[in-house]
């Protein structure tokens, strides 16, 4: 199941990327410094919490520190904390990396429970830091100065997202690996979502000491809208103005209208900053170079070959409705070999569909997977084939030779809103438009029939198939989707009057 990037050549690995020249205050400064992030001796740790033993499930030893991540400019200091847990009588081999803690959490010690307990009790450590904005770790100002520095210049240095979330999963590392009497040197996975899906997908793409990403509701491909495509962004406003203008019943707060300014939708690699920075007198052609120049720093789809050659794991949720992730559509088209699972309906704040898995397991067994050679290895992503018949759909989804699944489950909906567009996340797969899929045992192929309705443009639908991982007893249900396809349609009604034509 491992599936992997290029960075452009060995070299790119530990070089920086060079800035745009447009309004650059401080000359070409390197969004990220390979040489900056490996130096373990300015890390200025502050201890806050010393080695110690933790009891509980199983025995465990724990530091808590703060380091220096870096200088966002000349004088000015970002610091994260940072806590390390390892097995209570050994070394730890390599380490779980997560981002997605609060000030609060580094206060007391962890007790570790679930796959955390496997790892742990496997000889994998875990460490733990804060990939957060910064007004949830006490530098609001901090937050702030650097975004107001950013869209003045656009240079990715003074980004929390393209420098300084990154940069702190780095340091993590480099400041876990200086504490050699605890760590030695292994696999190093990531996971998380939103925030903490996206960073350490970039990350995996940087630091070549990581080895696996699983990430949640969180950008994976640089889809026309991402790159700041003039003419996609034209067509998105437009459709959601033709959107907004046909609603005529909305309960939230400001109106329909409101739906035209989501802070998300459409945004390179987290929130839209293109607004900001065309009223502080940027150009599109600035926006497209700066969102250039990071697509090779942030999307793994820009560094298959890359991450094919180091063998990273990578296995993504992107959710159906998301925010972030809201281009599932070109995705599917474009990168069909990227292994996903879509929750249908479901993304940031969004209620599942009722008819979705309740029981899945997969970022468990993809972690059991990636450290330990003796687990099952999850299922590979699917290719799907589909054919009108009529006034009908067949749908054919198949795996590898030898993989088997257990189960097969569609989804569809008719005339969804294009990607990154208001109708995209507001609606939904219909309850009812669903159907458990047949096992074609001649073919060794999942299959489905759907009934198209008369007058519809196109059609979207995918499909899950569980794959059930048992490892020291313990049961993981796993699924994985087949790409998220597409379809447009020629109306029932339209090709009939052809043929009598």
């Amino acid at each position: 199941m491992s599936i992997v990037v290029k960075a452009v050549s060995g070299l790119a690995l530990l070089a920086c990327v060079a800035l745009p020249t447009h309004g650059a205050d401080e000359g070409q400064t390197p969004v990220i410094d390979m040489q900056e992030m490996l130096d373990a001796s300015t890390l200025d740790v502050q201890v806050i919490k010393d080695w110690h033993t933790v009891d509980g499930p199983v025995a465990t030893r724990q530091k808590i520190i703060n380091i220096s991540v870096g200088h966002v400019w000349a004088g000015q200091d970002y610091r994260i904390p940072v806590r390390m847990v390892v097995p209570a009588d050994i070394k730890a081999q390599g380490f779980h990396l997560t981002g997605g803690h609060e000030l609060r959490d580094f206060q007391r010690d962890m007790r570790v429970k679930g796959v955390d307990q496997v790892l742990i009790e496997g000889g994998v450590g875990l460490v733990h830091t804060m990939v957060q904005t910064l007004n949830q770790s006490d530098q609001a100002k901090l937050g702030k100065q650097m975004n107001d520095r950013f869209i003045k210049t656009l240079n990715p240095r003074y980004s929390i997202q393209y420098w300084g979330w990154p940069a702190t999963l780095m340091r993590t590392i480099t400041a876990a690996y200086a504490e050699t009497e605890h760590f030695e040197k292994g696999k190093i996975a990531m996971s998380g979502g939103s925030k903490n899906g996206a960073t350490p997908s970039a990350v995996l793409i940087l630091d070549p000491r990581t080895t696996a990403v699983h990430a949640t509701v969180s950008p994976i491909w640089d889809s026309p809208l991402r790159l700041c495509d003039e003419t996609a962004w034209e067509e998105l406003a437009a459709f959601n103005q033709r959107y907004v203008d046909g609603i005529t019943e909305y309960a939230g707060k400001g109106g329909p209208e409101r739906l035209l300014r989501h802070p998300f939708l459409g945004g390179t690699f987290g929130p839209i900053y293109n607004r900001q920075a065309l009223a502080a007198g940027h150009s599109w052609s600035d926006l497209q170079r700066i969102a250039g120049i990071m697509a090779d720093n942030v999307f793994v789809t820009r560094n298959l070959k890359q991450l094919k050659a180091r063998d990273v794991d990578m296995y993504f949720h992107p959710g159906t409705h998301d925010f972030v992730n809201f281009d599932i559509a070109w995705g599917g088209k474009h990168h069909p070999q990227i292994p996903i699972y879509l929750q249908c309906n479901a993304g940031h704040g969004q209620k599942p569909h009722p008819a979705g898995e309740k029981n899945q397991a997969n970022k468990s067994a993809f972690l059991i997977g990636h450290f330990f050679d003796d687990a099952p290895g999850m299922l590979d992503a699917p290719a799907v084939a589909h054919q009108r018949v009529g006034n009908r759909i067949e749908v054919t989804v198949s795996f590898l030779t030898g993989q088997s699944t257990e189960s097969g489950r569609i989804w569809w909906t008719y005339d969804r809103g294009i990607d990154g567009s208001a109708a995209y996340l507001r609606d939904k797969f219909p309850d009812d438009q669903w159907a458990d899929m047949k096992w074609d045992e001649t073919k060794k192929v999942w299959t489905a029939e759907i009934d198209l309705e008369e007058g519809v443009s196109h059609i979207d639908f995918f499909s899950n198939h569980r794959k059930t991982i048992i490892y020291k007893s313990v049961v993981y249900p796993t699924y994985i989707s087949c790409p998220y396809t597409r379809v447009q349609l020629e109306s029932l009604g339209a090709r009939l009057s052809a043929v009598f034509r």
